[in-house]
């Protein structure tokens, strides 16, 4: 381990971000009531730029009027290149109640952009008074993003979670693929007859998890475009789980399950993660580093693994 260690991330459930459009405000109920463990309403991509205003006024009221139980709130914002996103951070914070947590900034491109954010964030809490400490979260979708993605990380102790947004990271890569996430028709490698689709997702969500957990941020997974293909969606979340991101989002209400299903370790999981420590507990009483579990040899590297399962199932319990 290096002396400077690893700060630990925020000790709450992440599995799933069920997304809604603010200029939707019928969604807002529903949303509150589902499963999903934070609720990100939408002032960016999903509202037309005519109808910000007006969505900006219905999130504030869903703030102020929604019983959002133990849902952890979100608001995204515009992008700091558009002329909306200083009024959706101003509004927003200026009018709604302190029942929001987090504010969503996409597109993030740099340190400096989270500054500015902070920074107007900063000025609002402390003219209006406001009792809770907002946190944010960064979208990963540009090419700058992931060139800077560790400084980024770093930039403010406000910073609690970031996500990858497939879609607009493609566009911005120059990517030739229409696709929202997921395995590439044209991403693949050949041997004799047979293809063998690669992730090309793997190395961007690799280099967010790695960042992330150098700096204690939560490292979520984005889209998944096609919301009729569960088993696509269940493959996507369970190679990001593998590389250690904690959740994902739902743009379709039955996307908040399968995210659920994912994220959640199982059962056998659990039960197994535990057998390992008891194991390695036992070796520790004996005098010995290392030991035999199930045929094969486990040590404190084995305890460290099983103990992110135990604390994943016992902050989700």
């Amino acid at each position: 381990m290096s002396f400077r260690l690893q700060p630990p991330a925020p000790a709450r459930p992440n599995r799933c971000q069920l997304f809604g459009p603010g200029s939707r405000p019928a969604l807002f109920e529903k949303m509150a009531v589902s499963a999903a463990d934070v609720i990100n309403l939408d002032l960016e991509d999903s509202v037309a730029p005519a109808d910000k205003p007006e969505a900006r006024k219905n999130i504030i009221k869903a703030i102020n009027e929604v019983d959002w139980g133990k849902k952890y709130l979100s608001v995204r914002i515009n992008g700091l290149d558009t002329p909306f996103w200083y009024r959706d951070l101003v509004e927003v914070l200026e009018e709604a109640g302190d029942r929001i947590d987090q504010i969503m900034i996409p597109k993030v491109g740099c340190a400096a952009d989270v500054y500015t954010v902070d920074a107007l964030v900063t000025a609002i809490e402390a003219a209006k008074l406001r009792q809770k400490r907002i946190s944010l979260e960064v979208i990963i979708e540009t090419a700058a993003g992931i060139a800077h993605v560790e400084e980024i990380a770093a930039s403010s102790s406000r910073l609690q979670a970031m996500s990858l947004g497939a879609a607009d990271f493609a566009a911005s890569m120059g990517m030739q693929t229409t696709g929202i996430g997921g395995t590439q028709e044209n991403y693949y490698m050949q041997r004799g007859e047979a293809r063998h689709w690669s992730d090309p997702w793997h190395w961007a969500t690799a280099a967010i998890v790695a960042a992330c957990r150098t700096h204690g941020v939560l490292p979520v997974d984005g889209p998944f475009g096609d919301f009729s293909d569960d088993e696509g969606f269940r493959a996507q979340a369970r190679r990001a789980a593998t590389l250690g991101m904690v959740g994902k989002w739902a743009i379709h209400p039955k996307q908040v399950a399968l995210a659920n299903e994912v994220f959640t370790p199982s059962e056998a999981q659990v039960t197994e993660a535990r057998e390992i420590l008891a194991a390695m507990e036992a070796a520790k009483a004996a005098g010995q580093g290392a030991a035999t579990y199930k045929g094969r040899l486990i040590d404190i590297a084995s305890m460290r693994q099983a103990e992110v399962i135990v604390r994943q199932a016992e902050l989700i319990g």
